[in-house]
């Protein structure tokens, strides 16, 4: 990166750098910093009785600065929260030379630098538990500048919400917003607690293939790569489901596993092309004694995170409670669309969608076509936890058939606020007619269907040496966070979202802001201090913001510009409106 690509702020952080340097402090030194506490335990446990914590050691981030004259406020800001600091020259240079303080800490020292303090800590007479600084270490320099936010008793102002920034630098989002830490600590308590119910069984976390020579499981399109040395094409795991059941198939008796899967589809708030499946198998078991076993389980996550099974989400209320609502696929779309579809054929299927106003193509076959009525006309009326219980056989290859109506499997979903949570099963364990959905799933595949299942010939013979009756469950952990932590999008809930190429910035010339309406003058300005776009300027959500940092640059740089009025600043944000 140029001079000329850097702001005003990143050229200064680097010539503070090589000040640092030149006053002989290792602006990354190697050696550790030890911490004897942290922020949350001060603030949760000092008492001024017990005068505790008079030995603390803690690092953080610098975030804050109030310089008064010999003595200063600083906040740090570690992994559970900020805690102010209180520094005095006299303590931070106790001899003559009082460089490390007015210089060093006033001068050279940046908000976003890492620093680690040792001191007591004491209560000011504004009542606010602080730590009275002995000394200050330099841990680490930050070159680029941190989003300006207010916080201020735990409530945060000004808070850094745009969702291209938050997603793609998700490292400064944690930082500066410090309620996403708990949505994804909240992400880990949720599988914790799953593991914890399964572990109380007595079934086995295991470890299946992400490359699969066969990408088994379900019905995606799958992402592709190729094995050098074996010269042949490897997929990105679209499921786990084959080789959970090989291990049944092995002798035991319940498996499951957090599995990242992969599929080559589009993206949205619900979906994102890497993500989190929890699969279990238990063998002698039913989808009926899954459905009640989900409720449990679902109700103790709730239960764990929250205290209670009454959770809100999107504006207004889940409960968890047990029992859920239970309803067939054909009588919820009788009920919904008002069709009923027990006894259709595929093309009475196509014209019933085409009546509704359902879009379809030449490669869809009977279990999309229901599948595609469900979602756009029964899916938007389910709110509460509903169970959509026996699903035509066409839409489940992999499900045993129905004990009393072949047309249906023993398949179940759970829908909450519309969306499908948990997928489930009585696992289909009769060879011969695993084969015969597999072949089905071929002439789907012949006909045009991207999403059609391979046929697995290992999985095949796997069956024929016999699988007990087994039930089978995956729940989509993305959807339950963004239920237990309600967010609103599946990049709420994943740390590193998958977007799309960042695209270099190209700077706009200086007449089109002059036709936006910024005068001519302040086009170098505004060049300097990061704005290279009108389009920039115009997503800024506080034009006071632009009017302060324009105005200070002007006086610091002594370029004896005329400032203009916040009125005109905000018509600039408002492209000359």
């Amino acid at each position: 990166m140029s001079s000329f690509e850097l702001s005003e702020q990143e050229i200064i952080r680097r010539q503070t750098l090589e000040e640092l340097i030149k006053a002989g402090i290792d602006p990354y030194p190697a050696a550790a910093f030890p911490v004897n506490t942290n922020t949350r335990a001060i603030l949760d446990t000092y008492s001024a009785v017990e005068n505790n914590f008079q030995d603390v050691r803690i690092a953080g981030r610098l975030m804050s600065k109030r310089i008064m004259g010999s003595a200063s406020f600083a906040e740090i800001q570690d992994e559970k929260g900020r805690i102010q600091l209180y520094l005095k020259r006299d303590d931070l240079c106790p001899g003559e030379d009082k460089t490390f303080y007015n210089v060093v800490f006033k001068k050279l020292l940046d908000i976003g630098d890492f620093i680690g303090v040792n001191g007591f800590v004491f209560i000011t007479q504004m009542g606010e538990i602080s730590i009275h600084v002995r000394g200050l270490t330099l841990l680490s320099k930050s070159l680029k500048p941190l989003p300006i936010v207010k916080e201020k008793d735990g409530v945060v102002y000004d808070a850094v919400t745009d969702p291209e920034f938050r997603y793609r630098q998700r490292y400064v989002d944690l930082i500066v917003n410090p309620a996403v830490k708990e949505v994804f600590r909240m992400r880990t308590r949720l599988m914790n607690s799953l593991r914890q119910l399964f572990d109380s069984r007595g079934y086995l976390e295991v470890e299946t293939p992400v490359l699969q020579a066969i990408p088994g499981g379900a019905a995606a399109r799958p992402f592709v790569t190729h094995h050098n040395s074996l010269d042949m094409p490897l997929y990105l795991r679209i499921a786990n489901e084959l080789y959970l059941k090989r291990l049944i198939v092995g002798g035991f008796e319940g498996v499951y596993e957090f599995s990242r899967d992969f599929r080559n589809e589009g993206m949205d708030r619900m979906h994102n092309p890497e993500f989190t499946v929890l699969e279990i198998y238990v063998a002698y078991k039913d989808y009926l004694w899954m459905m009640d076993f989900v409720e449990e389980m679902i109700e103790k996550v709730a239960l764990d995170l929250h205290g209670t099974n009454k959770i809100p989400y999107d504006n207004q209320i889940i409960d968890f409670s047990r029992p859920f609502k239970r309803i067939s696929m054909l009588d919820a779309i009788r009920e919904y669309a008002g069709v009923d579809i027990g006894e259709m054929n595929e093309d009475g299927l196509r014209n019933t969608c085409n009546s509704l106003g359902i879009e379809t193509d030449a490669t869809m076959g009977k279990g999309k076509l229901i599948d595609r009525i469900f979602g756009e006309k029964v899916e938007s009326h389910l709110i509460q936890p509903t169970f959509i219980i026996d699903y035509p056989v066409e839409m489940s290859p992999l499900c045993k058939k129905h004990r009393t109506d072949p047309r249906l499997t023993e398949r179940f979903e759970l829908i909450v606020n519309r969306k499908e949570v948990c997928n489930a099963y009585s696992e289909l364990n009769d060879p011969i007619d695993q084969r015969e959905r597999f072949q089905e799933q071929l002439r789907l595949s012949e006909k045009g269907d991207d999403e059609a299942m391979y046929i697995d010939q290992d999985f095949l013979r796997a069956l024929e040496y016999g699988m007990p009756p087994t039930s089978g469950l995956g729940v989509g952990i993305d959807r339950l966070a963004m239920i237990m932590t309600n967010q609103p999008s599946i990049q709420d809930v994943l740390f590193f979202p998958q977007m799309r190429p960042e695209k270099a910035e190209k700077p706009d010339t200086k007449d089109k802001f002059v036709a936006a309406g910024i005068p001519e003058e302040w086009f170098p300005v505004l060049q300097q201090l990061g704005y290279n776009t009108v389009e920039k300027i115009k997503k800024i959500e506080k034009s006071g913001k632009l009017h302060q940092e324009i105005c200070g640059f002007n006086k610091k740089n002594k370029l004896n510009l005329l400032n203009p009025s916040q009125e005109e600043v905000a018509r600039w944000v408002k492209g000359g409106e």
